[in-house]
Protein backbone atom coordinates (compact mmCIF):
# COMPACT_ATOMS: atom_id res chain seq x y z
CA UNK A 1 0.00 0.00 0.00
CA UNK A 2 1.28 3.39 -0.38
CA UNK A 3 2.46 5.30 2.16
CA UNK A 4 -0.73 7.15 3.84
CA UNK A 5 1.91 9.84 4.99
CA UNK A 6 0.83 13.20 2.84
CA UNK A 7 1.80 16.97 3.55
CA UNK A 8 -0.91 18.93 3.84
CA UNK A 9 0.12 20.69 0.31
CA UNK A 10 0.35 17.37 -1.32
CA UNK A 11 -2.66 16.06 0.06
CA UNK A 12 -4.05 19.39 -1.09
CA UNK A 13 -2.99 19.07 -4.79
CA UNK A 14 -4.25 15.86 -5.20
CA UNK A 15 -7.47 16.62 -3.81
CA UNK A 16 -7.72 19.36 -6.59
CA UNK A 17 -6.84 16.99 -9.39
CA UNK A 18 -9.05 14.65 -8.69
CA UNK A 19 -11.61 17.11 -8.51
CA UNK A 20 -10.38 18.51 -11.91
CA UNK A 21 -10.64 14.61 -13.56
CA UNK A 22 -14.22 14.01 -12.73
CA UNK A 23 -15.52 17.87 -13.38
CA UNK A 24 -14.13 16.98 -17.14
CA UNK A 25 -15.54 13.58 -17.14
CA UNK A 26 -17.98 12.72 -14.43
CA UNK A 27 -18.63 9.89 -12.81
CA UNK A 28 -19.77 7.34 -13.26
CA UNK A 29 -21.71 8.35 -16.53
CA UNK A 30 -25.05 6.21 -16.23
CA UNK A 31 -27.82 7.65 -18.14
CA UNK A 32 -30.77 10.10 -16.39
CA UNK A 33 -33.98 8.34 -15.83
CA UNK A 34 -37.63 9.57 -15.31
CA UNK A 35 -38.46 6.55 -12.47
CA UNK A 36 -36.57 4.15 -10.33
CA UNK A 37 -33.34 2.57 -11.07
CA UNK A 38 -33.99 -1.22 -11.93
CA UNK A 39 -33.55 -3.98 -9.92
CA UNK A 40 -31.77 -3.47 -6.58
CA UNK A 41 -28.44 -3.71 -5.30
CA UNK A 42 -28.74 -5.39 -1.58
CA UNK A 43 -25.81 -3.76 -0.22
CA UNK A 44 -27.37 -0.08 -0.95
CA UNK A 45 -30.69 -1.61 1.04
CA UNK A 46 -30.57 -1.11 4.25
CA UNK A 47 -32.62 -4.69 5.50
CA UNK A 48 -30.82 -6.21 3.24
CA UNK A 49 -27.48 -5.20 4.19
CA UNK A 50 -28.14 -5.19 7.84
CA UNK A 51 -29.23 -8.48 7.86
CA UNK A 52 -26.74 -9.75 6.11
CA UNK A 53 -24.09 -8.04 8.58
CA UNK A 54 -25.85 -8.95 12.14
CA UNK A 55 -28.42 -11.92 11.03
CA UNK A 56 -31.14 -9.86 12.02
CA UNK A 57 -33.65 -6.93 10.61
CA UNK A 58 -32.92 -3.17 11.78
CA UNK A 59 -35.23 -2.12 14.47
CA UNK A 60 -36.13 0.85 12.26
CA UNK A 61 -35.99 2.55 8.65
CA UNK A 62 -35.69 6.20 9.62
CA UNK A 63 -32.14 6.22 9.53
CA UNK A 64 -29.38 8.69 8.60
CA UNK A 65 -27.44 7.62 5.61
CA UNK A 66 -23.89 9.62 4.15
CA UNK A 67 -22.83 8.36 0.59
CA UNK A 68 -19.41 9.58 1.11
CA UNK A 69 -17.69 10.54 -2.64
CA UNK A 70 -21.70 10.09 -4.12
CA UNK A 71 -19.81 11.03 -7.86
CA UNK A 72 -23.12 11.09 -10.24
CA UNK A 73 -25.32 10.06 -7.28
CA UNK A 74 -25.83 6.56 -9.47
CA UNK A 75 -25.45 4.99 -5.71
CA UNK A 76 -27.51 7.45 -4.03
CA UNK A 77 -30.29 7.42 -6.22
CA UNK A 78 -30.39 3.62 -5.33
CA UNK A 79 -30.60 3.90 -1.93
CA UNK A 80 -33.13 6.74 -1.69
CA UNK A 81 -35.77 4.74 -3.79
CA UNK A 82 -34.86 1.33 -1.78
CA UNK A 83 -34.91 2.85 1.65
CA UNK A 84 -37.79 5.66 1.37
CA UNK A 85 -37.59 6.67 5.18
CA UNK A 86 -34.20 7.39 5.21
CA UNK A 87 -32.40 10.73 5.23
CA UNK A 88 -29.27 10.89 2.78
CA UNK A 89 -26.34 13.00 2.34
CA UNK A 90 -24.18 12.86 -0.69
CA UNK A 91 -20.91 14.45 -0.75
CA UNK A 92 -18.20 14.68 -3.37
CA UNK A 93 -15.36 16.77 -4.52
CA UNK A 94 -16.63 17.59 -7.70
CA UNK A 95 -19.32 20.33 -8.49
CA UNK A 96 -20.26 19.12 -11.98
CA UNK A 97 -20.83 15.42 -11.26
CA UNK A 98 -23.03 16.69 -7.94
CA UNK A 99 -25.02 18.73 -10.37
CA UNK A 100 -25.69 15.11 -12.35
CA UNK A 101 -26.82 13.91 -8.70
CA UNK A 102 -29.21 16.46 -8.11
CA UNK A 103 -30.81 16.38 -11.38
CA UNK A 104 -30.57 12.43 -11.24
CA UNK A 105 -32.80 11.97 -7.96
CA UNK A 106 -34.65 15.12 -9.12
CA UNK A 107 -35.99 13.00 -12.30
CA UNK A 108 -36.35 9.70 -10.78
CA UNK A 109 -38.46 11.50 -7.78
CA UNK A 110 -35.78 10.74 -4.74
CA UNK A 111 -36.66 13.63 -2.48
CA UNK A 112 -35.18 12.09 0.81
CA UNK A 113 -31.49 13.17 -0.09
CA UNK A 114 -29.63 16.44 -0.22
CA UNK A 115 -26.25 16.81 -1.71
CA UNK A 116 -22.85 18.74 -0.57
CA UNK A 117 -19.37 19.53 -1.87
CA UNK A 118 -17.36 18.68 0.85
CA UNK A 119 -13.99 16.05 0.87
CA UNK A 120 -14.04 13.28 3.15
CA UNK A 121 -11.57 14.65 5.30
CA UNK A 122 -13.88 17.26 6.05
CA UNK A 123 -16.91 15.08 7.20
CA UNK A 124 -16.60 16.53 10.84
CA UNK A 125 -17.99 19.81 9.33
CA UNK A 126 -21.41 17.79 9.18
CA UNK A 127 -24.17 17.59 11.94
CA UNK A 128 -24.44 14.41 14.03
CA UNK A 129 -24.00 11.22 13.17
CA UNK A 130 -24.74 8.43 10.49
CA UNK A 131 -26.32 4.93 10.84
CA UNK A 132 -24.86 3.73 7.66
CA UNK A 133 -22.05 5.46 5.43
CA UNK A 134 -21.54 4.09 1.76
CA UNK A 135 -18.08 4.68 0.32
CA UNK A 136 -17.83 2.82 -3.19
CA UNK A 137 -14.40 3.49 -5.38
CA UNK A 138 -13.36 6.33 -3.18
CA UNK A 139 -10.67 5.47 -0.72
CA UNK A 140 -8.23 4.34 -3.05
CA UNK A 141 -8.22 7.65 -4.97
CA UNK A 142 -7.73 9.57 -1.79
CA UNK A 143 -3.48 10.53 -1.08
CA UNK A 144 -4.25 9.86 2.09
CA UNK A 145 -6.42 6.94 2.78
CA UNK A 146 -5.69 5.76 6.05
CA UNK A 147 -7.40 9.51 7.29
CA UNK A 148 -9.85 9.27 5.03
CA UNK A 149 -11.42 6.02 6.78
CA UNK A 150 -10.46 7.64 10.23
CA UNK A 151 -12.22 10.41 9.32
CA UNK A 152 -15.68 8.48 8.35
CA UNK A 153 -15.05 6.38 11.66
CA UNK A 154 -15.57 9.23 13.89
CA UNK A 155 -19.17 10.15 12.21
CA UNK A 156 -20.46 6.48 12.32
CA UNK A 157 -23.29 6.21 15.15
CA UNK A 158 -23.03 3.20 17.92
CA UNK A 159 -23.82 -0.17 15.76
CA UNK A 160 -23.54 1.68 12.37
CA UNK A 161 -22.32 0.27 9.66
CA UNK A 162 -19.65 1.35 7.00
CA UNK A 163 -19.78 -0.37 3.66
CA UNK A 164 -16.62 0.21 1.58
CA UNK A 165 -15.15 -0.85 -2.11
CA UNK A 166 -11.37 -0.51 -2.89
CA UNK A 167 -9.50 -1.54 -5.44
CA UNK A 168 -7.44 -5.04 -5.81
CA UNK A 169 -3.59 -5.17 -6.58
CA UNK A 170 -3.55 -8.09 -8.25
CA UNK A 171 -6.70 -8.33 -10.34
CA UNK A 172 -5.72 -4.50 -11.74
CA UNK A 173 -1.92 -5.64 -12.36
CA UNK A 174 -2.63 -4.73 -15.94
CA UNK A 175 -4.46 -1.68 -15.49
CA UNK A 176 -1.68 -0.21 -13.45
CA UNK A 177 1.08 -1.02 -16.08
CA UNK A 178 -1.27 0.87 -18.70
CA UNK A 179 -1.66 4.07 -16.16
CA UNK A 180 2.40 4.41 -15.66
CA UNK A 181 2.57 3.58 -19.89
CA UNK A 182 0.05 6.12 -20.17
CA UNK A 183 2.21 8.82 -18.15
CA UNK A 184 4.93 8.18 -19.30
CA UNK A 185 3.89 9.15 -22.94
CA UNK A 186 2.09 11.96 -21.77
CA UNK A 187 4.70 13.70 -20.28
CA UNK A 188 4.64 17.55 -19.32
CA UNK A 189 0.85 16.98 -20.58
CA UNK A 190 -0.29 14.89 -17.40
CA UNK A 191 -2.64 16.11 -15.86
CA UNK A 192 -4.86 16.64 -19.47
CA UNK A 193 -7.45 13.89 -19.18
CA UNK A 194 -8.75 14.19 -22.74
CA UNK A 195 -5.52 13.90 -23.49
CA UNK A 196 -4.75 11.36 -21.13
CA UNK A 197 -7.29 9.42 -23.33
CA UNK A 198 -6.53 9.89 -26.52
CA UNK A 199 -3.46 8.52 -26.30
CA UNK A 200 -4.66 5.57 -23.87
CA UNK A 201 -6.76 4.71 -26.71
CA UNK A 202 -3.97 5.38 -29.43
CA UNK A 203 -2.28 2.72 -27.44
CA UNK A 204 -5.01 -0.28 -27.38
CA UNK A 205 -5.37 0.11 -31.03
CA UNK A 206 -1.63 -0.31 -32.30
CA UNK A 207 -0.47 -2.74 -29.32
CA UNK A 208 -0.07 -6.68 -30.88
CA UNK A 209 -3.26 -8.49 -30.86
CA UNK A 210 -1.51 -11.06 -28.51
CA UNK A 211 -0.52 -8.17 -26.04
CA UNK A 212 -1.10 -9.24 -22.45
CA UNK A 213 -2.58 -5.75 -21.93
CA UNK A 214 -4.42 -5.39 -24.76
CA UNK A 215 -6.49 -8.76 -24.42
CA UNK A 216 -7.29 -8.17 -20.68
CA UNK A 217 -8.76 -4.63 -21.90
CA UNK A 218 -11.04 -6.88 -24.68
CA UNK A 219 -11.39 -9.76 -22.44
CA UNK A 220 -12.75 -7.84 -19.59
CA UNK A 221 -13.12 -4.18 -19.55
CA UNK A 222 -13.84 -2.66 -23.14
CA UNK A 223 -17.54 -3.25 -23.09
CA UNK A 224 -17.61 -0.35 -20.27
CA UNK A 225 -14.31 1.52 -21.42
CA UNK A 226 -15.94 2.46 -25.06
CA UNK A 227 -16.94 5.70 -22.40
CA UNK A 228 -14.65 7.89 -22.34
CA UNK A 229 -15.42 8.66 -18.64
CA UNK A 230 -14.90 5.06 -17.79
CA UNK A 231 -11.70 4.86 -19.72
CA UNK A 232 -10.58 7.91 -17.88
CA UNK A 233 -11.41 6.47 -14.22
CA UNK A 234 -9.79 3.65 -14.55
CA UNK A 235 -6.36 4.47 -16.82
CA UNK A 236 -5.49 8.44 -16.36
CA UNK A 237 -6.62 9.05 -12.97
CA UNK A 238 -4.52 11.25 -10.91
CA UNK A 239 -4.21 9.23 -7.35
CA UNK A 240 -5.04 5.10 -7.16
CA UNK A 241 -3.91 2.79 -4.16
CA UNK A 242 -4.39 -0.72 -4.64
CA UNK A 243 -4.82 -3.23 -1.82
CA UNK A 244 -3.70 -6.84 -1.15
CA UNK A 245 -5.14 -8.59 1.80
CA UNK A 246 -2.47 -7.47 3.83
CA UNK A 247 -2.20 -3.62 3.01
CA UNK A 248 -5.90 -3.87 3.14
CA UNK A 249 -6.25 -5.23 6.49
CA UNK A 250 -3.40 -2.71 7.72
CA UNK A 251 -5.86 0.27 6.58
CA UNK A 252 -8.98 -1.67 8.57
CA UNK A 253 -7.44 -1.99 11.56
CA UNK A 254 -6.41 1.63 11.47
CA UNK A 255 -9.83 2.71 11.18
CA UNK A 256 -10.78 1.43 14.84
CA UNK A 257 -13.99 -0.52 13.55
CA UNK A 258 -15.00 -4.18 13.44
CA UNK A 259 -14.86 -5.89 10.32
CA UNK A 260 -17.71 -7.86 9.59
CA UNK A 261 -17.11 -9.39 6.77
CA UNK A 262 -16.49 -9.50 2.55
CA UNK A 263 -19.96 -8.66 0.96
CA UNK A 264 -18.93 -11.86 -1.55
CA UNK A 265 -18.52 -14.45 0.89
CA UNK A 266 -18.65 -17.42 -1.81
CA UNK A 267 -15.42 -15.91 -3.12
CA UNK A 268 -13.52 -15.80 -0.17
CA UNK A 269 -14.41 -19.51 0.77
CA UNK A 270 -11.43 -21.36 0.25
CA UNK A 271 -13.11 -24.73 -0.11
CA UNK A 272 -14.20 -23.81 -3.55
CA UNK A 273 -9.90 -24.11 -4.46
CA UNK A 274 -8.90 -26.53 -2.95
CA UNK A 275 -11.88 -28.52 -0.87
CA UNK A 276 -11.06 -31.56 -2.71
CA UNK A 277 -7.92 -31.68 -1.46
CA UNK A 278 -8.60 -33.36 2.45
CA UNK A 279 -4.78 -32.27 3.59
CA UNK A 280 -4.57 -29.42 1.93
CA UNK A 281 -7.79 -27.86 4.13
CA UNK A 282 -6.02 -29.41 7.47
CA UNK A 283 -3.25 -28.28 7.12
CA UNK A 284 -5.29 -24.20 5.86
CA UNK A 285 -7.08 -24.91 9.14
CA UNK A 286 -3.94 -23.95 11.00
CA UNK A 287 -3.91 -20.59 9.50
CA UNK A 288 -5.34 -17.27 10.96
CA UNK A 289 -8.38 -15.86 9.19
CA UNK A 290 -6.18 -13.29 7.02
CA UNK A 291 -4.04 -15.70 5.86
CA UNK A 292 -6.67 -17.78 4.70
CA UNK A 293 -7.93 -14.64 2.78
CA UNK A 294 -4.41 -14.01 1.32
CA UNK A 295 -4.36 -18.05 0.15
CA UNK A 296 -7.62 -17.07 -1.50
CA UNK A 297 -6.44 -14.42 -3.25
CA UNK A 298 -2.95 -15.57 -4.15
CA UNK A 299 -4.46 -18.66 -5.87
CA UNK A 300 -7.17 -16.96 -7.49
CA UNK A 301 -5.73 -13.39 -8.23
CA UNK A 302 -8.68 -12.54 -10.77
CA UNK A 303 -10.33 -10.10 -8.30
CA UNK A 304 -10.28 -6.87 -8.71
CA UNK A 305 -11.67 -5.17 -5.98
CA UNK A 306 -12.33 -5.87 -2.16
CA UNK A 307 -15.84 -4.95 -1.01
CA UNK A 308 -17.08 -5.60 2.77
CA UNK A 309 -18.76 -3.98 5.54
CA UNK A 310 -17.13 -2.61 9.15
CA UNK A 311 -19.19 -1.53 12.18
CA UNK A 312 -18.79 0.78 15.33
CA UNK A 313 -19.32 -1.55 18.43
CA UNK A 314 -21.84 -2.23 20.35
CA UNK A 315 -23.37 -4.33 17.16
CA UNK A 316 -25.45 -7.31 18.23
CA UNK A 317 -24.81 -10.43 15.72
CA UNK A 318 -27.28 -13.82 15.94
CA UNK A 319 -26.34 -16.68 14.65
CA UNK A 320 -29.61 -18.52 15.46
CA UNK A 321 -28.10 -21.48 17.12
CA UNK A 322 -30.81 -21.26 20.16
CA UNK A 323 -33.72 -23.24 19.22
CA UNK A 324 -35.97 -21.63 21.35
CA UNK A 325 -34.92 -17.78 20.21
CA UNK A 326 -34.99 -19.02 16.17
CA UNK A 327 -38.79 -20.05 17.26
CA UNK A 328 -39.99 -16.85 18.34
CA UNK A 329 -38.36 -14.65 15.88
CA UNK A 330 -40.56 -13.31 13.49
CA UNK A 331 -39.72 -14.19 9.28
CA UNK A 332 -40.22 -12.60 6.06
CA UNK A 333 -39.22 -13.24 2.90
CA UNK A 334 -35.79 -11.50 1.96
CA UNK A 335 -36.71 -7.72 0.11
CA UNK A 336 -33.76 -8.07 -2.96
CA UNK A 337 -35.58 -11.08 -4.91
CA UNK A 338 -35.72 -11.08 -8.93
CA UNK A 339 -38.84 -13.69 -10.06
CA UNK A 340 -40.63 -13.69 -7.32
CA UNK A 341 -43.11 -15.81 -7.23
CA UNK A 342 -41.79 -19.11 -8.77
CA UNK A 343 -39.71 -21.60 -7.84
CA UNK A 344 -36.72 -20.29 -9.76
CA UNK A 345 -35.92 -16.93 -8.82
CA UNK A 346 -32.62 -14.85 -8.38
CA UNK A 347 -31.76 -13.98 -5.15
CA UNK A 348 -30.01 -10.74 -3.53
CA UNK A 349 -27.02 -11.48 -5.62
CA UNK A 350 -28.44 -12.48 -8.44
CA UNK A 351 -27.41 -16.14 -8.61
CA UNK A 352 -30.15 -18.41 -9.64
CA UNK A 353 -31.93 -20.35 -6.85
CA UNK A 354 -34.54 -23.68 -7.18
CA UNK A 355 -36.83 -23.50 -4.34
CA UNK A 356 -38.01 -26.83 -3.28
CA UNK A 357 -41.60 -27.14 -3.09
CA UNK A 358 -41.61 -26.59 0.80
CA UNK A 359 -39.49 -23.37 0.73
CA UNK A 360 -41.49 -21.97 -1.65
CA UNK A 361 -44.79 -22.85 0.28
CA UNK A 362 -42.81 -21.01 3.16
CA UNK A 363 -41.90 -17.67 1.29
CA UNK A 364 -45.68 -17.83 0.10
CA UNK A 365 -46.97 -18.45 3.32
CA UNK A 366 -44.83 -14.91 5.09
CA UNK A 367 -46.36 -13.54 1.62
CA UNK A 368 -50.12 -14.19 2.44
CA UNK A 369 -49.44 -13.56 6.56
CA UNK A 370 -51.55 -10.26 7.63
CA UNK A 371 -48.32 -9.85 10.03
CA UNK A 372 -45.11 -11.38 9.95
CA UNK A 373 -45.49 -14.97 11.27
CA UNK A 374 -43.00 -16.36 13.95
CA UNK A 375 -40.75 -18.83 12.68
CA UNK A 376 -42.61 -21.31 15.10
CA UNK A 377 -45.74 -20.23 13.52
CA UNK A 378 -44.07 -21.11 9.80
CA UNK A 379 -43.24 -24.42 10.88
CA UNK A 380 -46.41 -25.88 12.50
CA UNK A 381 -48.36 -23.98 9.16
CA UNK A 382 -45.61 -25.86 6.37
CA UNK A 383 -43.33 -28.56 5.79
CA UNK A 384 -40.21 -26.80 7.16
CA UNK A 385 -38.28 -27.31 9.98
CA UNK A 386 -35.80 -25.77 12.17
CA UNK A 387 -32.90 -26.87 9.99
CA UNK A 388 -34.58 -25.67 6.75
CA UNK A 389 -35.51 -22.30 8.37
CA UNK A 390 -31.91 -21.33 9.27
CA UNK A 391 -30.94 -22.80 5.71
CA UNK A 392 -33.00 -20.19 4.23
CA UNK A 393 -31.67 -17.25 6.51
CA UNK A 394 -28.27 -18.06 6.09
CA UNK A 395 -28.98 -17.98 1.94
CA UNK A 396 -30.65 -14.74 2.52
CA UNK A 397 -34.05 -15.76 1.54
CA UNK A 398 -35.53 -14.68 4.60
CA UNK A 399 -34.78 -11.96 6.98
CA UNK A 400 -35.71 -13.01 10.81
CA UNK A 401 -36.40 -10.30 12.90
CA UNK A 402 -35.24 -10.81 16.68
CA UNK A 403 -37.97 -11.69 19.73
CA UNK A 404 -38.38 -8.67 22.18
CA UNK A 405 -37.55 -8.90 25.33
Amino acid sequence: MASSSSSPLSRQSVTAAVAQLYNTYPFPPEPLLDEPPPGYNWRWHWTAAHAFCTGRSPDRQAIRVLDAGCGTGVGTEYIAHLNPQAKITGIDLSDRALETARNRCQRSGAQNVRFQTLSIYDVGQLEGTFDWINCVGVLHHMPDPQAGIQALATKLAPGGLLHIFVYAALGRWEISLMQEAIGLLQGERRGDYTDGVQVGRQIFAHLPETNRLRRREEERWSLENHRDANFADMYVHPQEVDYTVNTLFELIDASGLMFLGFSNPRYWDLSRLIGSQPDLMARSAVLSQHQRYRLVELLDPEITHYEFFLAKPPLDRLDWSDDGQLRQARVQRHPCMQGWPSQSIFDYDYQMVDLTAAEFQSLTYCDQAESAPTVAELVAATELDLGEVRSLQQRQLIVLTAPTA
